[in-house]
């Protein structure tokens, strides 16, 4: 503790010892004119209250516990960085500081319940583990039907997958839905599956700065005219001679990289599904800024067979039985 905290807790603590000395003392005097043990003149429910002074008992113990506060001070330490007269420390390693207690608290739960998280993982483990490994035998498309990991694989998916794509898997701005058949990636049942061990991550380029503002307002025009949207044919025939630079990713024909068996995940821009939102504004601002999506991989967190149940869930929800 710095010098001034130390005189700033003795100066507070002595202040208040004395006030509280004033105060007592102060209510022993009469200051309300009437003799003690007479009548103040009020009367209530057959109650008359009487100018009564505190008990000499109560008034010597208030005194004494005064007293004892100050000896107790001079003597222990704890006020500031006042070790006491006596000496005493709470161990051979001295006095140890709340916040040092507070970290060493803090550690030590920490610790223990590392060793309980880790006992029951272990538990789970030798319990559920043959149950996973028995589904992991069998392939995604079949397994997707089995009722019991149907139950299992969207308990898996609320715990992991829910906070992004939603406890209904419909997704939301920026999170894609799950529950219909547009994929960046594939939603064959091994894309899948590879999608959730291995993670994605998307790259739309910004392209304002070699546009310009007109530029990205005529890309937006022809990208939403593709979509089959009403635009400004002007506009968006402009777009079109400038979309070449979009091509690699998108094709020429704007359906996207799995189209035509790229590994990009550049989506269809002729269906009208929009990850980031199909408003003119919102397209304008995936044209001028670009996007970066991540999606988290999940083989080191989970382990392959929950991701290969996980997996099975995904694909019987975009693959519902008819």
């Amino acid at each position: 503790m710095t010098e001034f905290w130390h005189w700033w807790i003795i100066l507070l603590t002595s202040i208040s010892l004395v006030g509280c000395f004033w105060i007592i003392t102060v209510n022993l005097k009469n200051y309300a004119g009437v003799p003690e043990g007479e009548s103040m003149g009020h009367e209530f429910d057959g109650i008359e209250e009487l100018n009564n002074p505190l008990p000499k008992w109560w008034t010597y113990m208030f005194y004494f516990i005064l007293v004892w506060a100050i000896g107790y001070l001079i003597l222990m330490p704890g006020m500031g960085n006042w070790e006491g007269l006596l000496g005493w420390k709470s161990s051979n390693q001295g006095i140890v500081s709340l916040e040092e207690s507070r970290t060493l608290s803090a550690k030590a739960i920490d610790e223990g319940l590392l060793v309980q998280f880790d006992q029951e993982v272990k538990h789970a483990d030798e319990v559920y583990g043959p149950v996973f490994q028995a589904f992991a035998a069998k392939p995604i498309a079949e397994l997707a039907y089995d009722d019991d990991a149907y139950k299992v694989g969207q308990r898996l998916f609320l715990q992991n997958c829910a906070l992004c794509h939603g406890s209904d898997a419909r997704g939301s701005n920026k999170f894609p839905n799950l529950t219909d058949t547009d994929w960046l990636y594939g939603g064959t049942p091994e894309k899948i599956k590879e999608t959730l061990l291995h993670g994605r991550k998307a790259a739309m380029p910004a392209w304002g700065p070699a546009l310009g503002e007109d530029g990205v307002q005529e890309m937006t025009a022809y990208v939403l005219k593709l979509a089959g949207r009403k635009v400004n044919d002007k506009l968006a025939d402009a777009g079109k001679a400038k979309f070449g630079m979009c091509a690699a990713c998108h094709g020429a024909d704007g359906k996207g990289s799995l189209a035509h068996g790229l590994p990009f995940g550049a989506p269809n821009l002729t269906d009208n599904v929009w990850l980031y939102g199909g408003s003119k504004k919102a397209v304008e601002e995936t044209i001028r800024a670009g996007r970066n999506g991540v999606m988290p991989a999940w083989k080191d967190v989970l382990g392959e067979d929950k991701v290969h149940v996980i997996s099975s869930y995904v694909y019987r929800i975009s693959h519902p039985k008819e």
